[in-house]
């Protein structure tokens, strides 16, 4: 509201503060904002609205957790609390108590379905977005117990054979635990569904527990009751848990009684609990002979599902994998399955801590499924970019980042490409919109200063720093303008397409300057994230211009030299270590190095590849950022599916990739794939140049061994220049017409 400016607000903010022994947050805030360069938006709303719900949870969290160490709590409190271990963070002067070690979980769920129960690494299972927990444990008569998350290993897996399922299975000390986990729908009820087998040495319970937390801290339970036939709890009034069988004990209790779990031996049962504070518990026991195992199975609904595709549905045309290499084909699999089951309708990053809407996570995931044959669930997405356009052309969805419009552009051209079709007629006018919206945002290029012609600050990837001219956004612009530029051109809108083209080169044309400006000032061509910054972390965001965007030359040395001062300054155990906010291992822009590094025909981006698979959780999925001790995740979403769209899009280029004139096969071939499988196949593939599918056999014996490498191709024109190049040998070009092309296998890394 205007007027709001004309009242004094100011001086009572600053009088009221000082009054009370507070530093003057106008003067804080003024000195925060002179770290970055002035812009429109400081910072996202959306940012600061999910960081004010993520630390009052914490501080919730540092409320509780401290003082009820006798509690038995989920497996990131347990080893972050835990003085000897690595994972161990003290809390003295931090405000709020957080997962910053082992932020991992795996969603489970059924295609097309928007609830998306998550199973932190002991299996412990939140049914409900941001809601409470089921556990399960062993108690003997003995006295011992079996807690997964204090356990000090566990195997866990993810089941992908029928319904996605998630695995753990805890031993020790005689007592052995199997939980299933996976999501059902009889009669269109979505149901989550705990599948539980306990067997001990000796007499005792299994143990179904309620617990007023997740794998973030806590998450109020204020009233639970079991039901007259002892087959069922009742939370909250209104949620139902059922269990195959009635509990044979059963124990509840509030927040001043303490955890239920130090009251199961009990001679009194209680059969409810209400909680004033919120920190309710139950435990429905169920008798364990000794030597006999026990199976109890609880179901809770989660919704109806509107809409709903089984998985061999959901995955028909999918794009195929079929190597020797169980981990590669594994981690290929669920990253295909984890795409899938974030892509409802919207596209989403994770399905808790962003299971929210980003253009930017949606584009390069959406990349993924196209480029994964899931060509339908990718129109889908894209169609629903349509309605997120503002009048003028922006494409919003956090305000203040100016890559958004680049990045559905990129993608719509991406789309055309891949399937041979035309753009849309509902598109059309987005497009010619969004690309407008790109040439008015740029700055104007008489400006005398390193930023002319370039996009204004901005918060943009919000790894990358505090507001300022990111190359990250401007590359996404010139993307953008360019697939604007080449769409109006296939629907003959001549004159747009001209207007488009002109901009890009113009934009390009800005960029370059700026970065020789950047380069004489650093002493070396490497491309900071912006005209005004040293070379940081940051300087990760400038490899768009060549990966995915294709930009520039796979040997720009603007690009490689970036690439080196990362590799020798960012790197940590092999990974790219982003500095700042994730301060951990980032899997998806290891990856992005990989990929500059696959174009410049590097073999160390088959080592990046290799780092990136060994730090896949056991179910196959990865955090957003890796704590580099741990190994648990210490940013952001548990289940990142940014970094399972790259997984997809890495091992994919090892098959085939493109260059703007040519389809370029094998980079990623290695020789050991072939020493017990004669036949490894990838396809059929979606390309610019038309789908493809290659086999690869194993030929002779001895030292004649070879490899015969064959394609199937339905081009949507003429067939392009194809060459087969593995890393580190020379490129072999096949001739005119033909689908095969035989190697040494000695020449595979």
């Amino acid at each position: 509201m205007p007027w709001l400016k004309w009242l004094p607000w100011r001086f009572f903010v600053r009088r009221l503060a000082r009054a009370h022994g507070f530093l003057d947050p106008i003067s804080v805030l003024a000195r925060l904002h002179s770290f970055a360069q002035p812009a429109e938006v400081a910072e996202p709303i959306e940012l600061l609205r999910a960081g004010v719900i993520f630390h009052a949870r914490g501080l919730i969290n540092s409320r509780v957790i401290q003082h009820n160490l006798d509690w038995v709590w989920p497996y990131w409190i347990e080893r972050q609390f835990d003085p000897r271990d690595i994972a161990f963070v003290p809390r003295a002067f931090s405000i709020t108590h957080i997962n910053l070690t082992h932020r991992n979980w795996t969603a489970i769920g059924l295609p097309d379905c928007e609830d998306l129960p998550i199973v932190d690494p002991r299996g412990l299972v939140t049914p409900f977005f941001d809601g409470w927990s089921l556990d399960s444990w062993i108690l003997t008569d003995d006295g011992r117990r079996l807690l997964p998350s204090r356990a000090k290993s566990a195997m866990q897996q993810l089941d992908m054979s029928d319904a996605l399922a998630v695995r753990t299975e805890t031993d020790d000390d005689g007592l052995t635990m199997h939980h299933r986990a996976w999501v059902e729908a009889p009669n269109g009820q979505l149901t989550c569904c705990i599948g539980m087998e306990a067997r001990s040495d000796t007499p005792g319970w299994l143990v179904l527990t309620l617990r007023p937390y997740n794998p973030e801290g806590i998450s109020f339970i204020h009233e639970v009751e079991l039901a007259a036939d002892r087959a069922s709890w009742r939370i909250e009034k209104d949620t139902e848990v059922n269990f195959s069988a009635p509990a044979d004990r059963h124990h509840c209790s509030d927040y001043r009684g303490g955890d239920v779990s130090v009251r199961l031996r009990d001679h009194e049962e209680q059969t409810g609990s209400v909680c004033d504070v919120g920190m309710a518990t139950a435990a429905a026991m169920f008798r364990l002979e000794a030597g006999e195992g026990r199976q109890v199975t609880a179901r809770l609904r989660l919704g109806r599902a509107e809409r709903q595709a089984s998985w061999p549905d959901a995955l028909i045309g999918h794009c195929r994998l079929c190597v020797p290499d169980e981990r590669l084909q594994y981690l290929y699999d669920a990253a295909l399955r984890t795409l899938v089951l974030h892509a409802p309708a919207d596209i989403y990053a994770g399905p808790y801590t962003y299971k929210r809407f980003w253009f930017r996570d949606a584009v390069l995931i959406a990349h993924g499924l196209l480029c994964a044959g899931l060509t339908m669930r990718a129109e889908r997405a894209l169609d629903r970019f349509l309605p997120r356009q503002t009048s003028r052309g922006y494409f919003h969805s956090q305000a203040g980042e100016w890559d958004a419009n680049g990045e559905v552009l990129w993608i719509m051209r991406r789309f055309c490409d891949l399937t041979g079709r035309p753009p849309k007629a509902d598109w059309r006018r987005a497009i010619e919109r969004g690309g407008r919206w790109i040439a008015r945002k740029r700055l104007g290029d008489a400006v005398d200063a390193p930023h002319a012609g370039l996009l204004p600050p901005g918060f943009s990837a919000e790894h990358l720093g505090p507001n300022d001219y990111y190359y990250w956004d401007d590359f996404w612009g010139i993307g953008g303008l360019q697939a604007a530029a080449a769409l109006c051109q296939s629907t003959g809108e001549t004159g747009a397409s001209d207007r488009f083209r002109h901009e890009a080169e113009a934009f390009q044309g800005a960029v370059d300057r700026s970065l020789a400006v950047a380069a004489e000032r650093l002493g070396r061509p490497a491309m900071p994230a912006s005209p005004y910054r040293r070379l940081d972390a940051g300087a990760i965001g400038s490899l768009a211009g060549g990966y995915p965007l294709q930009l520039c030359a796979p040997s720009d040395p603007r690009l490689l030299d970036t690439v080196d001062f990362l590799l020798e300054n960012c790197f940590v155990d092999g990974g790219f270590f982003q500095d700042m906010i994730h301060s951990g291992i980032n899997p998806y822009l290891t990856l992005h190095v990989a990929q500059v590094l696959m174009r410049a025909g590097d073999p160390r981006s088959l080592d990046l590849m290799d780092t990136v698979a060994a730090l896949a959780s056991p179910t196959g999925q990865w955090p957003e950022a890796v704590h580099p001790r741990t190994r648990g995740g210490c940013m952001g979403d548990g289940q990142h599916v940014w970094a399972a769209a790259e997984w997809l899009m890495i091992v994919r280029n090892c098959f085939l990739r493109e260059e703007p004139d040519r389809l370029i096969l094998g980079s990623g071939l290695r020789r050991g794939w072939f020493k017990h499988q004669p036949v490894v196949s990838f396809g059929p593939a979606p390309t610019r140049f038309g789908p493809l599918s290659l086999t690869m056999t194993r030929t002779g014996t001895g030292p004649t061994k070879g490899l015969q490498i064959c394609w199937q191709a339905d081009w949507h024109d003429r067939a392009p220049p194809i060459e087969v190049h593995v890393l580190g040998s020379t490129p072999v070009t096949a001739e005119a017409g033909c689908s095969e092309i035989s190697l040494r296998l000695d020449e595979l890394p």
